[in-house]
């Protein structure tokens, strides 16, 4: 049985280049409760509860396959619990 997610607020900090722009866009269309702040150097996803990267929305906007592995070319931090599989990338707390 899966524990249930928390509301604590969870973030992925990303840095801020032409690499991570598709990112980015696939991140706010399939989290529409994220908030995406821009830094010079950073571009860093806050969302509640949790937040999901998706494989497939990934390789929809750069036109080749994407492995999720290779956020951590560009990961700069992140906050929360990570579940991971190669078709989803996903940042929760799970509660008490």
């Amino acid at each position: 049985m899966n524990a249930p997610t928390s509301l604590q607020p969870v973030f992925i900090a990303l840095q801020a280049n032409n690499d991570t722009l598709p990112i980015v866009e696939a991140i706010q269309a399939d989290n529409p409760h994220a908030v995406v702040q821009d830094y010079p150097a950073m571009v860093k996803i806050d969302a509640p509860g949790s937040l999901v990267i998706r494989r497939a929305s990934i390789e929809e906007r750069i036109g080749r396959d994407f492995d999720l592995r290779e956020l951590q070319l560009n990961l700069i931090s992140l906050s929360g619990g990570i579940d991971e599989t190669d078709d989803e990338f996903i940042l929760q707390w799970k509660a008490a």
